[in-house]
């Protein structure tokens, strides 16, 4: 098991609890997305997972070590944000090879070139930020995640700026990539379509304090094709996920 959390509860200082009894398994290679409504815990569960947010009780385990632990081992941990966050005095290709920097990995130009390649910006290696739409900087931050090949990947509404086309367009690139490299992926969102579109399960949760109200089987083949969205099974399950939401506060 990848990735384990077993009663993990968090209340921050002010007395806020956002999590409570958190019971979770991921195994390694599978698709996992959480849906829930604003502020029910699912950001603070990913920084968790994450290593970024100490202070929470109960057991958290990634490869069966402590988040923080992980991040010092030969796992490799990726986050991608709600927003694309790159440096606006780099390139894509300086902002896309910056975690081998960190880590003193010197960067291959063909790891980096090869993975532009695969999210569509090799043309826009040289390019800043500011002349990229939004669905190239998010490319570029996936890019970024995926560079140092990590056993997990951790995505907090990557997607949600963006306009539904594109949306649709990014999920189809994510999945590809998915599909050829078999990385682990927690995936928040608030889309239900998305998350029945690219998941194995998905993660229903509860309003604050945060918890897990439903855990819903997506038993639909891969390669998950655009006209999925139009057969009569997928639009069962999102009603079976949008049945939960609404069941349980959304």
């Amino acid at each position: 098991m990848l990735v384990k959390a077993s009663n993990l509860n968090m209340t921050f200082e002010q007395g806020i609890q956002a999590l409570q009894g958190i019971e979770l398994s991921i195994q390694e290679g599978e698709f996992v997305s959480v849906v829930g409504a604003s502020g029910c815990g699912k950001s603070t569960l990913l920084r968790i997972l994450a290593g970024l947010q100490p202070g929470y009780a109960g057991e958290v385990s990634l490869a069966g070590m402590a988040p923080l632990e992980t991040r010092q081992s030969e796992h490799e941990v990726s986050f991608v944000f709600q927003d694309a966050n790159l440096l606006p005095w780099r390139d894509v290709l300086g902002n896309v090879g910056l975690p081998l920097e960190l880590r003193k990995t010197p960067p291959t130009g063909s790891t980096i070139s090869d993975l532009l390649q695969l999210v569509g910006l090799h043309e826009f290696a040289d390019a800043f930020p500011r002349q990229l739409s939004g669905g190239m900087k998010m490319r570029a931050s996936l890019a970024r995640a995926l560079v140092t090949r990590p056993d997990l990947l951790l995505m907090d509404e990557p997607f949600g700026a963006l306009d539904e086309l594109t949306r649709q367009r990014l999920n189809e690139e994510l999945l590809a990539l998915w599909e050829r490299d078999q990385w682990t992926c927690l995936f928040v969102t608030h889309n239900v379509f998305e998350a029945v579109f690219m998941s194995q399960r998905v993660i229903v949760m509860k309003p604050r304090p945060g918890s897990i109200a439903a855990e819903i089987e997506i038993p639909l083949e891969y390669p998950r094709r655009p006209e999925l969205r139009a057969d009569p099974e997928f639009a069962r399950l999102a009603g079976e996920v949008s049945a939960a939401l609404r069941e349980h506060g959304e």
